[in-house]
């Protein structure tokens, strides 16, 4: 016998109600983003930017998309959901600025089993703060709602961002030569990668509490675990006005190994003195904990490094001047030596 009851889409795990309280509770969130070229409010199906086309002589869009990775899992355990799309947009902003470009606006998607409208705003929180620091419009974006598809409680976020620059500006690593120099920025910890060693190594094998301070660490693990990402965009944008930044990598997934080599000439190495710049405690932690080499240290976690210029010589001094004026902490960490065809093109020494 058939049940002739009426079954609604709340009754399948999905409250739209829900969705349209969402949506009313972060308009004031991603208006603190705005920029004069947006165009459209919130909620339209999708957002309207307009391009000063004035501003350019060969405007050049440049676009990158990322997540966050399974750091997620240390907003669920630590239940503090506000700094995670700041690491979103820092993931997708970073890659932007590495090539020269601005961002313009920014796209976020979360995806959830049931929808907390309440969670889901935390999580706005970060992404309308992560848009603030990198100067660009929080466009648009998309929540789904997917009954049976995650764990209770969890979510998922993704985030997209498109940037622009002129086309004889983009910093493409190729006037890169031997005797430049290669400054490292300063991070503010793991990032946003690394999470799934890092994890297995502080919590499974040593299995230490996230509201424990190991020695070394001067706050609770967990929140070393969750410190945002830092959004480098504006100071290095401010560098690209005044001094010749011949190439720039962003240390994500991969370190200090896999990611210099993308701006690399094939005839050029780096050079990486790895005692010439502090690291956070965070990393010796980890070293010591599962027993890693340089290897696998340097291939999977940024070291306290977070961005990296190739610069002339000349310019060093003014532009560690000028870093040090825009609150970061930058050292001097190496230099492009000529590679032979059989060389690594990053050796650390």
């Amino acid at each position: 016998m058939s049940d002739n009851k009426k079954v609604t889409y709340k009754d399948a795990g999905v409250d739209i109600e829900a969705g349209n309280r969402f949506v009313e509770m972060i308009k004031p969130l991603v208006k603190a983003t705005t920029r004069p070229e947006v165009l459209s409010d919130i909620g339209g199906f999708g957002g309207l930017f307009s391009l000063n086309k004035n501003k350019y002589k060969q405007p050049t869009l440049v676009a990158a998309t990322d997540g966050v990775g399974t750091k997620l899992k240390m907003a669920f355990a630590l239940e503090k959901h506000d700094t995670v799309g700041i690491d979103l947009v820092a993931m997708c902003v970073n890659d932007l600025v590495v090539q020269g470009a601005e961002p313009l606006f920014f796209l976020d998607y979360l995806a959830t089993g049931k929808l907390s409208p309440e969670k889901a705003v935390e999580i706005m929180k970060g992404i309308s703060e992560g848009c603030q620091q990198a100067g660009c419009a929080l466009l648009g974006g998309e929540t789904a709602e997917m009954p049976g598809m995650y764990q209770d409680g969890e979510y998922d976020l993704a985030g997209f961002s498109v940037g622009v620059i002129d086309r004889e500006m983009i910093v493409d690593g190729s006037t890169i030569n031997t005797d430049d120099q290669i400054i490292g920025i300063a991070s503010s910890g793991l990032h946003s990668n690394g999470y799934s060693l890092a994890r297995k190594i502080l919590l499974e094998k040593m299995n230490l509490p996230l509201d424990a301070t190991p020695a070394g660490l001067t706050v609770p693990l967990g929140e070393t675990l969750i410190t945002p990402t830092r959004i480098y965009v504006k100071s290095i944008l401010n560098l690209l006005r005044d001094f010749n930044i011949k190439g720039i990598a962003h240390i994500t997934g991969g370190g200090l190994i896999e990611n210099i080599p993308r701006v690399l000439p094939r005839n050029c190495k780096a050079v990486i003195d790895c005692s010439s710049w502090e690291k956070p405690d965070i990393f010796e932690l980890l070293r010591d904990g599962g027993n890693l080499d340089d290897f696998e240290m340097y291939r999977t976690f940024n070291n306290g490094i977070g961005m990296v210029l190739v610069v002339p010589s000349a310019q060093v001094e003014d532009i560690m001047v000028r870093l040090s004026g825009l609150n970061e902490r930058a050292f001097l960490i190496g230099e492009i030596d000529q590679r032979k065809d059989d060389e690594d093109q990053v050796l650390l020494n």
